[in-house]
């Protein structure tokens, strides 16, 4: 039980590795606040928490839309009374923006840099806010990618996975004085997230096998990434475990960015 009591917010915790967090989490005790754009998505997340035995409510979140975010984190202290480890995991693909650089549209860029980064500096934001007016210290957890630390996939979307990176480590200096740790976990290749949808048209489906092997050839180990895989490191960096660590960076890449 090693988040015991602890009060969470996770956004993008209707799938993916925001869905297996927030169960991972609440296995370990945690209260979670299931915020995610998809109302049907987050539900079905706390559905899954609560037949499992754990405590969750789900709120209705835009990452964009820095009233809602603000509400997010209020729901947590509504709910649950305080709020305890902030785990900012929403973001998309750069699929959206075009196969390559010079087909990136203005429009693409935009979307990319406000979900991906607007998205984290919100969740950081008002975060840090609650954690200051309560006492205490806090904890928060951002979702970057490998990407963001070496080239690797769209490069617009690297560009602001290494801006989720930089706000981490600066974050991680400015709040250390008030016990507010900021931390990341980085991400390679996850084919079986929603994260990255071979069929759009069923987010839920297993990719075709030939999809799975060239995934985890990516690898150096020869594994793909699972979101479960990111449970457990993003569980480590939100327990009492890691309270002297901060301001890191956390590959799940089975060694990609170490060769």
């Amino acid at each position: 039980m090693r988040l015991l009591d602890k009060v969470v917010v996770i956004t993008g915790a209707g799938s993916g590795v925001g869905r297996a967090c927030a169960l991972r989490f609440a296995q370990e005790g945690a209260r979670i606040v299931v915020a995610d754009v998809k109302d049907d998505w987050a539900a079905e997340t706390v559905r899954l928490i609560e037949a499992a035995g754990g405590s969750a409510t789900a709120v209705h979140c835009d990452v964009t839309v820095e009233a809602e975010v603000e509400a997010a984190v209020q729901a947590a202290v509504d709910t649950y009374g305080r709020l305890d480890v902030m785990f900012n995991n929403a973001g998309i693909t750069g699929m959206v923006a075009g196969p390559v650089f010079e087909e990136t549209t203005l429009e693409g860029w935009q979307t990319l840099t406000t979900v991906n980064f607007g998205g984290v500096f919100l969740g950081c934001k008002h975060a840090i806010r609650q954690f200051k007016a309560q006492g205490g210290g806090g904890t928060i957890v951002n979702t970057g990618s490998i990407a963001g630390m070496v080239g690797f996939g769209s490069v617009v979307y690297g560009a602001t996975k290494g801006a989720v990176n930089q706000i981490t480590k600066g974050l991680a200096v400015e709040c250390a004085p008030h016990d507010i740790r900021v931390n990341a976990i980085c991400p390679g290749t996850m084919p079986l997230t929603n994260f990255i949808m071979v069929d759009p048209a069923n987010p839920f489906s297993k990719p075709p096998d030939d999809y799975l092997d060239m995934a985890a050839g990516l690898q150096p180990n020869g594994r793909y990434v699972t979101a479960e895989d990111c449970a457990e490191a993003a569980l480590f960096l939100a327990s009492d475990e890691s309270r002297n660590i901060t301001g890191v960076l956390l590959p799940v890449d089975g060694g990609y960015v170490a060769r």
